[in-house]
């Protein structure tokens, strides 16, 4: 199906937001496989409107309420809530987008609407569309490249990449460098969209003349307006030592198991030095703006540029680490060269499958009819490739079934008659498992109560009496006490008893006997004349209530 545009209610924005966003401050919505979609820029102030569900949905807004509409969220905290009056989902709390997704491109915020009576599941998707809110900064302010007089013009030296947590035209589009005389800038496309500046000599260089240039490196961003950043780049012009390390690839690729355990070997980097002597002795070392999470996951013996585990590897937080490894001679001024290393970090089955009750229904009447809605169930793994797939199934000789639905969703429907009477209570066990090998398990226990329906009459002790009663005996004695059981529950089973009207020598029978109508005890009226009436009989009914 295809999106509608939706209009935004401009006057809950900031002016200098609305001008920001005027080209997209939309909304769109559209069901595909049972999944509504909208699409809304971040940092929204509380309370805007990001569309009217109920409407998209096809829900009648006046029964929102008693049907207990709810909305549920994946993220765990709640950025956004449903007008149950006007059937609008409106925003909640402050939404960062980088904060939510980091660099992904898309940022999608799943959500359930879980509706009762009857009970239904509703996938929402929130697309958090970037907005141009941080500017590029460099983690090092001050940069400090030492060059010797002798480089030929033409020599390139890396630059720090500026970071900008903003995504899209919105992340660093250009490198600007301030006006000198011997260095211009070029910007090398990675091929993971990465910009990285570097600094090209174009005239050659004088120690005498000049010994340091001072120059400023500024990061632009796409946005509109633009953002920008800066970072100081003091080049220090030294002697002698004129030719830098050369590592024998600009980027090294490998791939390692999260299994593997600290002091395992990944790969060995490679440079070479024209130099001779200390000139060409070379030492490694991670780059100076590498990220305390790389330093605590990797270590690099500086003698052999082997690069080893150090720290524990965890696919599912982080599959893939760039970073850059710098080769230093040791001549006087030292001169450096520097490669890229790309990780890929492969999964293993490390994570156990989860069972998720998003809704339960419970007591459930037991004269429900067959495929009646018990739970709403969801399976999630943290785990990629097979190693994510979960299959859920039910304990055996359980009057309940699973059905799948969309998305590794169930629901939990009857599958046999119930008797409360023979089982109150069901202990519901749900095994869920992964498609790893070898594959990992979970159980989950669901615990299902039966309400009762008044489905048993009751059932007197005996089906019948017989008394002896000696004649002219006083009247109101008791004469017997009938019983009677019936085992449904609460009202359903409270008893009462009567005396069904019969004639008796063309009397009513209530003239001879009454019966107390709580305890079933019969009581005689009057005296009995043996001469007179030697037997007769009468019926009791016992009634539940």
């Amino acid at each position: 199906m295809g999106y509608t545009e939706r209009e935004m209610m401009w006057n809950r924005l900031p002016t200098w937001q609305v001008f920001l966003w005027w080209h997209h401050f939309f909304l769109l919505w559209t069901t595909i496989d049972g999944q509504t979609r909208y699409s809304i820029p971040e940092e929204l102030k509380q309370g805007s409107v990001v569309g009217n569900i109920a409407k998209d949905l096809g829900l009648v807004v006046s029964e929102l309420h008693w049907r207990k509409l709810r909305l549920t969220s994946e993220a765990g905290k709640q950025y956004f809530s449903v007008d149950l009056g006007k059937g609008e989902l409106v925003v909640t709390d402050r939404i960062d987008r980088e904060e939510m997704c980091g660099q992904k491109p898309s940022c999608l915020l799943p959500l359930e609407l879980v509706i009762d009576n009857p009970l239904q599941l509703h996938r929402v998707e929130i697309e958090i569309q970037d907005t141009n809110d941080n500017s590029p900064s460099f983690l090092t302010k001050e940069k400090v490249v030492k060059i010797a007089e002798l480089v030929n013009p033409g020599a390139r030296f890396p630059l720090e990449s500026a970071q900008d947590p903003d995504v899209g035209v919105n992340s660093v589009r250009s490198y600007m460098l301030s006006k000198n005389d011997n260095f211009k800038l070029t910007v090398k496309n990675h091929k993971d969209g990465r910009k990285i500046p570097e600094l090209v000599l174009e005239k050659p260089l004088d120690r005498e003349k000049m010994p340091v240039h001072n120059l400023i490196l500024t990061a632009v961003d796409g946005g509109d307006p633009v953002r920008s950043g800066t970072s100081e780049i003091t080049v220090i012009v030294l002697d002698i030592n004129d030719n830098a390390p050369q590592f024998e690839k600009q980027v090294y690729e490998t791939n390692v198991s999260e299994k593997a355990t600290p002091g395992t070997e990944i790969l060995h980097v490679k440079a070479t030095d024209a130099d001779e002597g200390v000139n060409g002795e070379i030492e490694y070392f991670f780059a100076e703006q590498t990220s305390d999470l790389i330093l605590s996951l990797f270590a690099i013996e500086s003698s052999t540029g082997t690069i080893v585990v150090r720290g524990n590897l965890d696919h599912e937080t982080n599959s893939l680490h760039r970073f850059d490894i710098t080769a230093k001679d040791k001549g006087n001024p030292q001169m450096d060269g520097h490669c890229g290393i790309e990780i890929k970090i492969l999964d293993i089955n490390d994570n156990n499958p989860e069972i998720i009750v998003t809704s339960l229904t419970s007591p459930v009447p037991e004269d429900s009819a067959v495929g009646t809605v018990i739970a709403l169930i969801s399976a999630k793994d943290p785990d990629s490739g097979d190693n994510g797939k979960v299959l859920l199934t039910l304990s055996p000789k359980s009057p309940f079934k699973l059905n799948p639905s969309v998305s590794n969703h169930y629901s939990l429907v009857t599958n046999g008659r119930l008797d409360r009477e023979k089982n109150a209570q069901y202990r519901v066990k749900i095994s869920a498992s992964d498609s790893g090998n070898p594959a990992l398990t979970s159980e989950k226990i669901i615990l299902v109560e039966l309400s009762d329906v008044n489905d048993n009459p009751p059932i007197f002790s005996k089906p019948s009496y017989l008394i002896y009663v000696k004649e002219n005996h006083p009247p109101g004695k008791i004469l017997c006490s009938v019983s009677a059981t019936d085992p449904d529950a609460g009202e359903n089973a409270k008893v009462s008893y009567s005396i069904l009207d019969s004639k008796v020598q063309d009397v009513s029978v209530s003239s001879y006997v009454y019966i107390n109508s709580d305890n079933g005890s019969i009581y005689s009226m009057h005296s009995f004349d043996y001469e007179k009436l030697k037997v007769f009989q009468i019926q009791v009914q016992a009634k539940d209530q």
